[in-house]
């Protein structure tokens, strides 16, 4: 359907606008012609209404022979030729019409007529030519839309790639430590074992629940490492203590499984290492519209260095850059025996149309 015709609104601003154009048509007309101002007016506007649908033609001229793959000599041969199609079938028109506004009389007919004819015909391709340029340009400007959709349907895609990429990063690595735990606890403590492979079963089930979802509400992200660490607690026994405070809004959105490599980081990198173990907190707040999440350890300042694979924080810092751009970051210090990282990230939720998450499903709707 021509772009014009599919909304009521852009029909009748596009038939007033020929209604002006009737209205310097009748001037015109009231000049050379002869004709009194209540019959140029009479004529010039039906006819100027009649002729803004004849120019519609051009929207589908311009469909048949886009700018850049047709030749010039093709493109300047298919303009004229229809304009002049299209004035002449007006000036036919204007014939007709002129023939009732002069009450039939043949003579004056004939020599309004031929006062008029080359003003109307000039008149007329002027106007298909003004109509065959703006269809170009929406064209233009509709291919231009489409691309700059395709844009953002093929960087939706690719982040929920690469977002799927890190997020396989992480359960082989959490899976790797966790059987090393079982298997070191197999002869020392079977019935530790035993439960940490029950433990394990849940936390991968509920893990697992996770595949098709984008987001999940931060009390479910608490509640995935609190089961983690509850996992941890079997091998280490008192000497892993854990405080989790209660959100101040639970129904916040956060990627799935992104707390699970800091906590396993201050397990591994940090508890681990202290020979009394310690106390693992983490705890959210609401600054505005950014939402504040912060892990902290017991670290030895003495501790082995890069004792693992390292792509715990980094994970963590590429899966909300991914997300969420610059709008998040990541930072972590050391200090009196404490390591501290913090995430910053945009306090989303699911109404928000503004958010990310909102942005992407627009996209994956308009494909």
């Amino acid at each position: 359907m021509h772009p014009i015709l599919a909304r009521a609104s852009r029909l009748a601003l596009y038939l007033a606008v020929w209604i002006f154009i009737g209205l310097l048509l009748a001037a015109l007309l009231a000049g050379p012609g002869g004709l009194r101002t209540a019959q140029a007016l009479a004529v010039a506007v039906p006819l100027a209404l009649t002729y803004a649908f004849v120019c519609l033609s051009a929207w589908y001229v311009a469909r048949s022979t886009p700018i850049g793959p047709t030749g010039s000599i093709r493109l300047i041969a298919t303009a004229l030729t229809s304009s002049v199609i299209s004035s002449a079938a007006w000036l036919v028109l204007a014939r007709g019409w002129l023939e009732v506004f002069t009450r039939g009389s043949e003579l004056a007919s004939s020599r309004v007529f031929l006062a008029v004819r080359p003003l109307i015909f000039g008149f007329g391709v002027l106007l298909y030519l003004l109509s065959l340029a703006m269809s170009y340009l929406v064209a233009a400007f509709e291919l231009s839309r489409q691309a700059e959709r395709r844009g953002l349907e093929a960087q939706v895609h690719a982040r929920e790639a690469e977002l799927r990429s890190l997020r396989a990063q992480i359960d082989p690595h959490f899976l790797f430590n966790s059987l090393h735990s079982i298997s070191a606890l197999t002869n020392a403590d079977p019935r530790a074992a035993r439960r940490m492979c029950v433990l394990l079963g849940d936390f991968f089930r509920d893990s697992l629940a996770l595949g098709s979802e984008h987001r999940i509400t931060l009390a479910r992200e608490l509640q995935l490492a609190k089961r983690f660490l509850e996992i941890e607690q079997v091998r280490f026994g008192d000497r892993l203590r854990v405080s989790v405070e209660t959100p101040e809004d639970g129904a916040l959105l956060v990627p799935p499984l992104l707390l699970q490599p800091l906590v396993e980081n201050a397990v591994t990198h940090g508890v681990a290492h202290v020979l009394d173990g310690g106390l693992i907190t983490i705890q959210t707040s609401i600054a505005g519209t950014a939402l504040k999440i912060v892990v902290e350890n017991p670290c030895d300042a003495d501790r082995p260095r890069r004792t693992g694979t390292g792509v715990g924080l980094s994970n963590v810092r590429s899966r909300l850059l991914t997300v969420y751009g610059d709008q998040a970051r990541v930072s972590s210090t050391e200090a009196d025996g404490r390591w501290h990282v913090e995430l910053t990230l945009p306090a989303e939720r699911s109404a928000d149309p503004s958010s990310p998450i909102a942005i992407a499903r627009t996209a994956e709707l308009s494909s």
